[in-house]
């Protein structure tokens, strides 16, 4: 049965955009749009769609303002924020991410057939995801408490973290990281978002975090106390200049349907750390991530995913476990302590 979506944008433009982007499909269908907050919601009243589009910007009711009432009234329906390419806009679907959104698309910036093409994919990527999204964690504060990692007595075990996760991860990433303790190695983290995005969400995490949360640059050493976040639309590895790793980025095609993609991460670790590794994948739609697990798995890493019950979009953790190259799954409360475990398992068998 076809996705039954619904579009709220109070621009003629936008409208026409999305439902072009989502014509063609057999899988989704655009049952209705709204030009306001208000007619949205008594539009998701009457239509009940599987899915909502939202503008974040409308006069009125706010985007925002919106997603505040579906979480009370109809916390189930998962909501796709449309976002424009700015600062402002940034911070605004980090907000609503935080407030129960599930995933968001950022709006063309031009009329190239390839930047459109890029749209409708986001698009059609976005909806899918949000569709495939668990309902009962959409909303959902987590009020369950994530169990804090333990330090470590004097300089961290030499062992990388690296975090591999889409759809539902800014929430995510906000739920778990700051649960890990500034004496910690070094975190590496490939989340699927676009440029202008990282650095915001990175600035945000930081200031709720123990360890040093950053957009990831060029030259960057991986150093205890760190978590490097990919930035947005470039790929991230990590390389081995002169005994010490360093992050590289670079703007070639999609890997797995992604840029940055989590394979690519997976892959430089493989070839540089291998069996210092500590890998896992979390929320998010597709499989990035699993042919970096089984490469990282051949090489002695720990390599871990994050269960179906906590997951808000159990596609890329799935995806990995049906490998066979994943150690163990890992509820979302669990993390910090599991990733602490692993680390404690390679120090071991290192000595």
């Amino acid at each position: 049965m076809a996705i039954r979506v619904l579009i709220v944008d109070d621009s003629v433009f936008m409208r026409g955009m999305l439902k072009s982007a989502m014509e063609g499909v057999t899988d989704i269908d655009v049952v209705g749009t709204a030009m306001n907050g208000a007619d949205g919601l008594k539009k998701i009243e009457s239509l009940r769609p599987d899915v909502v589009t939202l503008d974040f910007e409308m006069p009125g009711m706010t985007g925002l303002e919106v997603l505040e009432h579906v979480m009370k009234l109809r916390p189930i329906i998962p909501v796709v924020m449309v976002s424009t390419k700015t600062q402002k806009g940034a911070r605004i679907t980090l907000e609503a991410l935080q407030l129960g959104a599930v995933d968001y698309v950022a709006k063309p910036l031009g009329e190239k057939s390839a930047t459109l093409q890029s749209f409708r994919e986001d698009v059609l990527n976005a909806v899918r995801a949000a569709a495939a999204s668990n309902r009962s964690r959409i909303g959902k504060k987590q009020e369950e408490t994530v169990v804090e990692a333990r330090g470590f007595h004097g300089t961290p075990p030499n062992v990388i973290v690296a975090i591999g996760i889409s759809a539902g991860g800014p929430a995510t990433l906000h739920k778990f990281v700051p649960a890990i303790p500034q004496s910690f190695p070094p975190i590496v983290v490939t989340q699927h978002m676009p440029a202008d995005f990282t650095g915001p969400f990175a600035a945000r995490l930081n200031e709720v975090s123990k360890v040093t949360v950053k957009e990831a640059e060029v030259g960057d050493e991986l150093l205890p106390g760190t978590l490097h976040l990919a930035p947005g639309g470039r790929h991230m590895k990590v390389e081995k200049h002169i005994g010490k790793l360093r992050i590289a980025l670079d703007d070639g095609p999609k890997v797995s349907g992604f840029r940055p993609s989590v394979d690519v991460l997976f892959n430089s670790l493989a070839h540089v750390a291998g069996n210092r590794v500590v890998a896992i994948v979390m929320t998010g739609m597709g499989n990035d991530g699993s042919e970096g697990v089984k490469l990282l798995k051949q090489k002695g890493a720990v390599t871990l995913a994050q269960d179906q019950a906590s997951s808000i979009v159990y596609g890329m953790p799935k995806a990995a476990y049906e490998t066979g190259a994943v150690d163990r799954q890992v509820a979302l409360r669990d993390v910090p302590a599991a990733l602490h475990e692993s680390i404690d398992q390679l120090a071991a068998v290192s000595k």
